[in-house]
């Protein structure tokens, strides 16, 4: 077995993460996601559902955007006994500081289900209706291919991100504004 082969020696991270996410999908019931690997502190969704989250129409497909809570560490000195001076300004004994750390939830870490075009829906004529979308906003610049590549996957982050949705993935709203998928029209009751 060669090194660089995953049993043994040098691994990859990269190609680990994405083993990962593709054991997630297959193990987990839901479409395999091909990993974009954002910057350090970027949300990104975690997966699509094949399922619905609790108490949703089991006939629609979700995306779910997980936000880590941001957590700060906060140092603080905290005087346990003050200097003892003497009369002519001589400090006979120092000043003695206990120092304390805690750490202090900044954000609360959110999860945010969101409604996506289901598998069957995502075709390569589909994605390439969305890369010329994107591009007629200039959010993209790649070739029409087809397919959902990671330069895709940014711009529909850069397209959804101004709304409140900043995943790369497609949600079912931004398919609506784009044009490329049907309105939701209730029926008059």
């Amino acid at each position: 077995m060669a090194a660089d082969s995953p049993g043994i020696g040098r691994r990859r991270a990269g190609s680990r993460i994405a083993r990962g996410v593709v054991l997630c999908g297959l193990l987990a019931g839901c479409a395999p996601v091909l990993p974009d690997f954002p910057a350090l502190g970027t949300p990104e969704i975690t997966r699509i559902y094949s399922r619905p989250p609790p108490g949703s129409d089991p006939s629609q497909c979700w995306g779910k955007e997980v936000q880590p809570a941001v957590v700060e560490t906060v140092t603080a000195q905290i005087l346990m006994q003050p200097a003892e001076v003497h009369t002519d300004g001589r400090v006979t004994q120092p000043a003695i500081y206990k120092t304390e750390t805690r750490q202090k939830i900044i954000r609360e870490r959110r999860e945010l289900w969101f409604r996506v075009p289901c598998a069957e829906e995502m075709t390569p004529a589909f994605i390439a209706s969305l890369q010329r979308a994107l591009a007629a906003r200039g959010l993209y610049s790649g070739s029409i291919s087809g397919e959902m590549s990671a330069r895709t996957r940014r711009a529909v982050r850069a397209y959804q991100a101004p709304q409140g949705l900043d995943s790369g993935i497609l949600s079912l709203a931004a398919a609506r504004q784009l044009g490329l998928a049907e309105l939701d029209i209730a029926p008059e009751g």
